[in-house]
């Protein structure tokens, strides 16, 4: 997804909710800190979104979720979660990158997940397309290897999920490596 069509989800967001703050926690949230970034990277159709302040009102946006004529009109759609959907590291919300947009005439803030944090999220998922996603930001060296094994250690989940990350991020480490050179 491009940037602009992130924008025009939270747009379509506020007038939906009513609440004109959101968070966007899924890959969508890399365009924070890198709104230039490669569409490749970025693959995904769907935004996903939870409302800051009206929390309760986030289901609200099924409305222009998948299959809706939102969707099927745009290609793109929003994705309403919780604020448990994804695990998370100790402190996620204070380091939360405001996304910048310009001109889009509707005054949305969105708040993305600072991208080492997303990892961490994406780690705990485990999904192949999560596996891809990663390789290709340690490959682009978007994000550090040390920086993500400093947030794993903040993140509270079982012993034995926190052995499945490590190794699948030490995994994922080499052959991001292997990719580079």
């Amino acid at each position: 997804m491009k940037k602009s069509e992130v924008e025009h989800v939270l747009r379509a967001a506020a007038a939906i909710v009513g609440d004109n703050e959101f968070i966007i926690i899924g890959s969508q949230s890399l365009h924070g800190k890198y709104p230039d970034l490669a569409d490749e990277i970025l693959k995904s159709q769907e935004v996903d979104l939870l409302s800051k302040n009206k929390m309760d009102k986030t289901d609200f946006l099924n409305v222009i979720g998948m299959d809706s004529t939102f969707h099927e009109t745009f290609g793109y759609y929003a994705d309403p979660v919780d604020a448990h959907t994804a695990t998370l590291p100790k402190h996620y919300r204070n380091r939360l990158v405001h996304l910048k947009q310009e001109g889009s005439g509707v005054s949305v803030k969105a708040y993305c997940l600072e991208p080492h944090d997303l990892v961490v999220a994406k780690l705990a998922a485990g999904r192949d397309k999560d596996h891809v996603f990663i390789r290709a930001l340690l490959a682009r060296k978007l994000i550090n290897a040390e920086t993500i094994r400093l947030r794993l250690r903040e993140t509270r989940v079982s012993s034995e999920k926190m052995a499945s990350m490590t190794t699948l991020l030490a995994i994922l480490i080499r052959q991001a490596e292997g990719e580079a050179q």
